[in-house]
């Protein structure tokens, strides 16, 4: 005859009965985005800033000294024996300036010019209005993007990104927890934004136009406007602008159906073709079919296709690498900055950069429409170069003026003592 138990089945149950639900529960929860980045956050906490700074330093060191090899390759079998050496020449001056002017600007940093924003905003303004006004003005390819002030060429817009973020970051650390509020926070820092985005727009160069209107939402968000105000109006806005320039404008209308493949484009065709011919380790310096037969503008706007094709996968990884660890020290370092204006501004100025080249890779890649967008320190061209090393080097400045060590690194939303 079975034995029976008279005790209840629940007593008898088993402790890893509970622990499998323990672990069950567990499995049910899905972190969220939020609770992701939240973590990523902690993992990226310096107590002293100086050493993601150092890493930042060196790997703008390293992109700049790759970029220099690149074009190099690019002049040696494009150009004459003398234009080679003026070409090489003054990219090297071109890399020398733009490292000067980021130790000069990383011994200033955000707050040494804090005080000349609005001088600098009114400056930005009046330089983007005078690409319309002859003969400062001048015209490439149908655009009024390039002033010429004889022994000085430049692209305003660059100049003028920088000097929005840095005036957005002084806004909201002045205005406080008032950010939030729509009349006196957000439409204000609006205003001034979007006069700069139209500016910018009209010249023309929506590409640039949306660049400059990312970077000053990711600064307001960041800090303290609401997540509604920010991601409304910037769908709102850039609806509105690609919808006007699909009607308006016909190569913006080309790009676009080209970029949902109502036709093609030659230049991405040859670039895509350009990287898969690299293969794993490429073809070598100065080699390479789609290089040597001049594809326009493979030193600057599609660098990255000559990286493939000549250094193969591993150069697309390595500069990858050096991109994503520009992110990842940039990170580090605003975490790591107490001072609330300096944080901010130095989120703003490495981010401005950062989506600066992401754009590029994805535009090279096929993964955006094509738009001209250089590389930073490795594309072709003085202006870029220049104004991302002076962007790079206040962010540093940051670095340089805050204490060699912090008990725990401020969160940029919180509010400065």
């Amino acid at each position: 005859m079975p034995r029976t138990s008279l005790v209840p089945a629940t007593a008898i149950a088993p402790a890893s009965d509970a622990r499998e639900a323990a672990h069950e529960t567990a499995r049910e929860h899905q972190s969220t985005i939020f609770e992701r980045l939240d973590a990523l956050a902690r993992r990226a906490e310096a107590h002293d800033p100086r050493g993601p700074a150092t890493a930042l330093f060196a790997v703008v060191l390293a992109l700049s000294a790759f970029g220099l090899v690149v074009q190099a390759s690019h002049a040696a079998t494009t150009l004459a024996p003398g234009e080679f050496l003026a070409q090489v020449g003054m990219q090297a001056w071109f890399r020398c300036a733009g490292l000067l002017l980021l130790l000069l600007a990383a011994r200033v940093g955000p707050s040494g010019i804090r005080r000349a924003l609005p001088a600098l905003t009114v400056a930005s303004a009046a330089l983007l209005v005078l690409v319309f006004v002859p003969p400062i003005g001048t015209v490439v390819n149908g655009s009024h993007r390039w002033v010429d002030f004889g022994v000085v060429h430049f692209q305003p817009s660059e100049l003028a990104r920088v000097v929005v973020v840095l005036w957005i970051a002084d806004r909201c650390v002045r205005l406080g927890p008032r950010v939030r509020d729509v009349r006196q926070g957000v439409a204000p820092i609006l205003a001034l934004g979007l006069a700069f985005f139209a500016l910018v727009a009209s010249e023309t160069d929506l590409g640039g136009a949306m660049l400059l209107l990312l970077c000053l939402f990711a600064t307001m968000w960041v800090g303290g406007a609401r997540p509604t105000h920010v991601v409304g109006t910037f769908s709102c806005v850039a609806s509105a602008a690609l919808v006007l320039g699909f009607a308006l404008i016909p190569y913006i209308r080309r790009r676009i159906e080209m970029f949902f493949g109502h036709g093609t484009n030659q230049q991405i065709a040859d670039s895509l073709a350009a990287m898969a011919s690299g293969r794993w380790f490429g073809v070598g310096l100065g080699q390479g079919l789609y290089r040597n037969q001049g594809v326009p503008y493979l030193e600057s706007d599609f660098v990255f296709a000559q990286v493939g094709e000549e250094f193969g996968l591993a150069g697309m990884l390595l500069v990858l690498g050096l991109v994503c660890a520009f992110l990842w020290f940039s990170l580090r370092l605003v975490l790591s900055i107490r001072d609330r204006f300096d944080a901010l501004a130095s989120f703003g100025l490495l981010v401005s950069t950062a989506l600066q080249a992401m754009l590029h890779l994805q535009v090279v890649a096929g993964l955006a429409p094509p738009k001209g967008m250089t590389l930073p320190f490795v594309s072709h061209g003085g202006t870029s170069l220049v104004v991302s090393s002076i962007a790079v080097g206040l962010a540093l400045g940051a670095a340089r003026r805050a204490p060699p060590a912090q008990a725990r690194p401020r969160t940029l939303l919180q509010e400065a003592p």
